[in-house]
């Protein structure tokens, strides 16, 4: 079998595009796989032409590793963002087309299922006005749905400092869910790398009573040390990692120990096998993978493959019941989280378990997405700011 080509559809929203790509191959099975970029769209789409000339077309999807060694280091340039989302994309629709030929999922071929379901944790389900009536409104609505976890960045704006007023506010609002969703729910404490580490800290510190299952990104990503400054000061559990882009680059993490959870994003780490490396690594550290996912279906697919076959995998983050829900239109088969559990039921559908309808996916054209977290209103996913 021989890759014939790879074709590209961006599925756009006003704060996220989702580029989705098909490998095609000679036997007439295809596979898909998805990334979210902001703001780089059409670089990656620019990086994948030359990739399907130089790399991708002609190769054995099934031989994976090496394809991905090519991509990754075949021009020689240092691969960041851009290459390692384009190869997660190729690789994983390499995989669902491995599945697919051999007539099982995914996780079968990982070494097979260490669990019957994965545990999801809704995001994006606060695009509301900010206040305490609100976000427990909203919260209560998540429970409703069966989640049993949810995150929460109730930070506003905050850059480096949050002053006593904003803080009391942001503890209000944590007050407020963790009352709507009650003791037992688990209650992510998102800080989207805003923090000073002494900020950091401290804010930990005043949202300790509300007992937040983690505290993530609570500084800037490109300073490890700072990060085990405040791992060092702080009991809750720190996570991290959605913004590390190469396997490779999580080793001062692991030699630091500065986070218990780490975060990569599968649409940007270089795919699954990468992904499941990764997670390998982190159990002989006895460190927790819960995955980065603002993606859509497809990369919520990919990433329960992982899930449903790694010892140490913890829970998944779901945007599509809440934020833009209409695009998991796109695709067929789409993962859902089951109302009575909270969880991803194991799927024994082959390859990735879904199927990209492109008629569907042409009417989400691809947008100026822009997605900023230091905007008035960034929490209701407008990127002009303030409320829907």
């Amino acid at each position: 079998m021989r890759i014939t080509g790879i074709s590209t559809h961006v599925v756009g929203t006003p704060w996220r595009n989702l580029t989705y790509v098909q490998v095609h191959t000679d036997e007439g099975l295809t596979g898909v796989g998805e990334t979210r970029m902001l703001g780089h769209t059409d670089a990656l789409l620019g990086y994948l032409r030359e990739a399907e000339a130089n790399h991708i077309a002609g190769s054995d999807p099934f031989r994976t590793e090496d394809l991905v060694r090519r991509m990754k280091y075949g021009d020689f340039g240092r691969a960041g963002e851009i290459v390692m989302s384009g190869i997660a994309c190729v690789e994983t629709a390499c995989w669902d087309i491995k599945g697919k030929a051999l007539g099982v999922p995914v996780w079968q071929l990982l070494g097979g299922n260490v669990t019957d379901s994965v545990k999801a944790y809704a995001n994006g389900w606060y695009t509301t006005e900010r206040t305490p009536e609100a976000y427990h409104r909203a919260a209560k609505d998540v429970m409703a749905r069966g989640y049993r976890a949810l995150k929460i960045d109730p930070f506003g704006t905050g850059h480096l400092e949050l002053s006593h007023q904003d803080t009391r506010y942001a503890v209000s609002l944590i007050e407020a869910v963790r009352d709507a969703i009650g003791p037992e729910a688990e209650l992510m404490l998102e800080m989207h790398g805003r923090f000073a580490p002494a900020t950091a800290v401290r804010l930990a510190r005043e949202m300790a009573p509300f007992r937040p299952a983690w505290l993530e990104e609570p500084v800037p990503p490109e300073n490890l040390k700072a990060l085990a400054k405040v791992a060092e000061k702080v009991e809750t559990p720190v996570a991290t990692g959605e913004r590390i882009h190469d396997r490779i680059e999580f080793r001062e993490l692991f030699e630091s120990q500065a986070a218990d959870i780490l975060q990569p994003d599968l649409g940007h780490l270089g795919g699954i096998a990468e992904t499941r490396k990764l997670a390998a690594t982190a159990e002989t550290h006895y460190m927790l993978l819960a995955p980065h996912n603002v993606g859509g279906p497809v990369l919520t697919a990919a990433s329960l493959q992982v899930g449903f076959a790694t010892p140490n995998f913890k829970i998944l983050e779901h945007f599509n019941d809440f934020a833009d829900a209409e695009i998991q239109q796109v695709v067929k088969g789409a993962p859902r989280v089951d109302p009575e559990t909270g969880c991803f039921a194991l799927s024994h559908a082959p390859g990735l378990g879904v199927e990209l309808d492109v008629e569907a996916a042409a009417a989400f054209p691809q947008q100026r997405a822009h997605f900023d977290l230091w905007a008035e209103g960034w929490e209701t996913r407008n990127p002009t700011g303030g409320t829907r």
